[in-house]
């Protein structure tokens, strides 16, 4: 058990804080029990990627898409695979028939306490434009498997930062 007596909060925002406990400083996520990532797959063997300006490291970034559960009000106690539903479709506008648990675990355990849920979205339809919702200005891709690769180099190529978590799903693709 952590003992919770030795937590200095450093700073707080609106949706994150600073926290030092036993000698370690890291982040929390404020409003949000977790997160949620998407591996969608069209029935032709599209991988569905989201692209989207990411303020902390000042370029774009090719991502599977994502987002946070229990971040919406009067919904705070939302099922991850329900959010990871919202999240498909609000980033791609796509709606899945399945939505299968895949793994989970921290994406940075030394710096945030953040768990990643990753999820397998089959039977996919388009159902909206995407895009995103607020200040969100999301571009969706729709890749070809057996290109994937390619179009990652490429996209790196032109400038725009991977995220690793890609290659997670990338993973769980290829796994016989």
């Amino acid at each position: 058990m952590v003992d919770e007596s030795c937590e200095e909060i450093l700073g707080a925002g609106r949706y994150i804080r600073l926290v030092r406990q036993r000698g370690w400083e890291y982040a929390e996520r404020l409003n949000a029990t977790g997160i949620a990532a998407i591996l969608a797959v069209t029935d032709d063997r599209r991988l569905v990627l989201t692209e989207q300006y990411r303020e902390p490291v000042r370029k774009t970034v090719i991502e599977l898409p994502a987002g946070l559960v229990g971040d919406v009000q009067g919904e705070e106690h939302e099922p991850f695979a329900a959010a990871a539903r919202r999240e498909l479709h609000e980033e791609t506008g796509y709606e899945a028939a399945e939505m299968a648990y895949l793994t989970e675990g921290p994406p940075s355990a030394g710096l945030s306490n953040e768990v990643i849920t990753f999820y397998y979205a089959r039977g996919l339809r388009k159902t909206g434009p995407g895009g995103g919702v607020g200040h969100e200005r999301i571009q969706v891709h729709e890749v070809p498997l057996r290109e994937v690769s390619t179009w990652l180099r490429d996209a790196a190529a032109r400038g725009a930062l991977i995220d690793p978590k890609v290659f997670t799903g990338l993973y769980f693709v290829t796994m016989p």
